[in-house]
């Protein structure tokens, strides 16, 4: 989704301007999507969550939403660029905008991506005015950023605690849509099992920081898996009737 992420700065972008838009065509890409724990309730009612493994974090695991079944493929983004469900990620949603930690310190950088075609010098809301200050866009991504960023460091306590309880395993689901089986691998769910085998303190703690609801919502998601494999073979079939009315069309002209 991201191309040439660069930190936002008066001298750079002086003159740069974000042309609104309500395409999501630049998440066509995009099969999954990073969210914070609290979107998990929302989330569960379209898309599968799981974890997927991460470095980066302290947990070593990050939730994201499926929205595709293969890389490279974003169910969810209709031939006209709108957004098939009612519910969009956050990470979605802040397109072209991101933050990024700053390399030499613990402050965080407003970024933006110049490969968006979202991002020009004619068309769109300035990021700057004639004095060079910061616009209400600005602004605005700004704060909308901040307050991301305090739900992703609360996500990242949610996983803690939760690889800290070893309550993670690997998912390995088979689902499937008529006579066709898929298996699901390559990411991590909560062990049901394990969860309630926890002992009372260790549960009530769970319920304590609030963590019950986003831990079944989770559970409840991975429902969503068969409408993945639904809508995906839907997607296949309809581009497999585009290709066999190109091909009729074509030796229909050669005639």
């Amino acid at each position: 989704m991201f191309k040439n992420m660069v930190p936002v700065t008066k001298a750079k972008h002086g003159k740069t301007k974000v042309k609104a838009s309500n395409s999501f065509a630049f998440a066509r890409d995009l099969h999954v999507a990073y969210i914070t724990s609290q979107e998990f309730v929302r989330a569960a009612t379209t898309y599968p969550i799981v974890f997927i493994e991460d470095g980066n974090n302290a947990s070593g695991f990050r939730p994201v939403v499926l929205m595709g079944l293969q890389a490279g493929q974003n169910l969810f983004v209709g031939e006209d660029g709108t957004w098939q469900a009612s519910f969009v990620p956050a990470i979605v949603r802040r397109y072209p905008f991101a933050l990024t930690k700053a390399a030499d310190s613990d402050d965080y950088l407003v970024c933006i991506d110049e490969g968006s075609e979202l991002v020009n010098k004619k068309d769109g809301a300035a990021l700057f005015n004639a004095d060079g200050e910061p616009t209400e866009v600005v602004e605005n991504v700004k704060r909308y950023l901040a307050e991301l960023q305090q739900l992703d460091q609360l996500t990242n306590q949610f996983c803690e605690t939760l690889s800290s309880q070893n309550l993670f395993t690997p998912l390995n689901m088979r689902v499937g849509d008529g006579a066709a089986l898929r298996n699901i691998t390559g990411c991590y769910i909560v062990n049901e099992q394990r969860l309630n085998g926890l002992s009372g303190e260790r549960f009530s703690d769970l319920r304590e920081r609030g963590y019950l609801a986003q831990i079944y919502a989770h559970l409840i998601s991975l429902g969503q898996m068969e409408r993945l494999v639904k809508m995906n073979a839907a997607s296949t079939a309809a581009a497999n009737s585009d290709a066999a009315g190109a091909t009729e069309a074509s030796a229909e002209s050669v005639h």
